[in-house]
């Protein structure tokens, strides 16, 4: 048996395609890419594909990571060339390589994620600095927000690890932003743009960047 991971990209096509239809789509591809997937046991067998962390829909990303475990040895090449000729416009194979079958979930490894926000200019630069600032500075900040579920509460301050100004221009900017991302919980970079004060959701979101435990 072998186990793969795939880097992969999601674009402005498939941004508002939910997790499962991701997951869905990912067993199509590599069905018909005649792929020698191994499968779980019990009485319902699927593919054993995991992703690492769901992205929300209407988000974009250049860094999505995947597990596929194959029942025989293939190289990484031949997969992401088999593969990638049957990927719908919207996802591309940015990278294959072998992962040691003991190595720990996926999901387990991921603590943090990184994003590219595009937003609305509602500030100058030096306003949107000091409030870059004010924010990191805080050692909580109570945040709540209504779910299908109903109202959450919780620190947004404890979900920001990093932000930071890389563009602000007359009509937009752009703000980086490191947020945990793991089984304690993961931040929303919307979120953390209404903390900043900028009242309108962000033009667009695209994840950078996947931060596995060493």
């Amino acid at each position: 048996m072998q186990r793969l991971r795939i880097r992969f990209s999601r674009g402005e096509e498939i941004k508002f395609i939910s997790h499962l239809d991701i997951m869905r789509m990912w067993e199509r591809v590599l069905r018909r890419a005649e792929l020698p997937l191994a499968y779980s046991e019990g009485f319902s067998p699927h593919p054993r594909i995991s992703l690492a962390v769901p992205l929300a829909i209407g988000v974009t990303s250049d860094a999505e990571l995947m597990d596929i475990y194959i029942s025989r040895w293939v190289s990484p090449n031949w997969f992401t060339a088999n593969a990638s000729r049957q990927l719908p416009p919207g996802i591309r194979i940015m990278g294959t390589y072998p992962v040691a079958l003991t190595t720990p979930s996926l999901q387990s490894q991921v603590r943090q994620a990184e994003y590219r926000t595009e937003v609305a200019a509602e500030a100058g630069t030096e306003d949107i600095g000091s409030a870059i600032a004010r924010l990191l500075a805080l050692e909580h900040l109570p945040w709540h927000h209504q779910r299908d579920t109903g109202e959450r509460n919780y620190d947004l301050r404890a979900l920001v690890d990093d932000v930071w100004l890389i563009d602000w221009r007359e009509s937009a900017g752009t703000i980086g932003l490191r947020l945990r991302c793991d089984s304690s919980g993961a931040g929303r970079p919307e979120q953390v743009i209404l903390a900043l004060g900028l009242k309108h959701h962000p033009l667009s979101i695209h994840r950078t960047r996947l931060i596995l435990a060493v």
